[in-house]
């Protein structure tokens, strides 16, 4: 009997097999891999942004939380646990719950489909108080780097323009804009290994 072709987008990995991301978190999680975080960093953060603007969240508002988000990501990493849920479950959860913490401050409703069980709960004044201290941390820290490199990363991170668009803005060189972005990055991350 001939075999069947797999359908498209399957693949003949075991059904439990941990995707890349879940692998990137695990060694953020064992190892505290900076570089392992930034691909999480680059994977998330767009994804992060477009959840939370289909939400209808100002721009600064939306870009405060996926920092906010992906601080509390590295400082908390070692809490992932694989066999509870995938790296992306994780991910959207903290960030999320950063949303119900903002809209809750601002005292404006809650969406429904925010609402649920466990997250119900009001949040720890303790880590709201550690996000605000590490959110002004990391903009302070955008503010440190030298300007061609900043220039660089508002145009990845925030203007989510790809390597290719942010040349053909700039004119620069593919090499000079991912060694701005590399060193930019090893900056950063500098600063958040200091923030636990």
């Amino acid at each position: 009997m001939p075999v069947k072709p797999a359908p498209p987008g399957t693949s003949d990995a075991p059904m439990d097999a941990p995707s890349v991301q879940t692998l990137w978190l695990l060694a953020v999680r064992d190892h505290r891999d900076r570089a392992a975080f930034g691909q999480l960093f680059d994977f998330y953060a767009p994804r992060i942004k477009s959840m939370l603007m289909r939400g209808g969240m100002s721009a600064a508002a939306v870009e405060d939380i996926v920092q906010d988000a992906m601080i509390k990501v590295w400082q908390r990493a070692e809490q992932f646990d694989p066999t509870r849920a995938p790296a992306s479950a994780w991910i959207y959860r903290i960030a999320r719950n950063r949303q119900i913490e903002v809209l809750r401050r601002e005292r404006r409703p809650l969406p429904d489909d925010l609402i649920s069980g466990d997250e119900a709960s009001d949040p720890d004044a303790a880590d709201i108080i550690g996000l605000q201290q590490d959110a002004n941390h990391l903009r302070a820290a955008l503010h440190r780097l030298p300007q061609d490199q900043r220039i660089m990363i508002e145009q990845a991170f925030l203007g989510e323009l790809t390597h290719s668009e942010i040349r053909d803005a700039t004119g620069l060189a593919l090499g000079t804009i991912k060694s701005r972005i590399r060193l930019a990055l090893e900056r950063l991350r500098h600063d958040l290994r200091t923030l636990r």
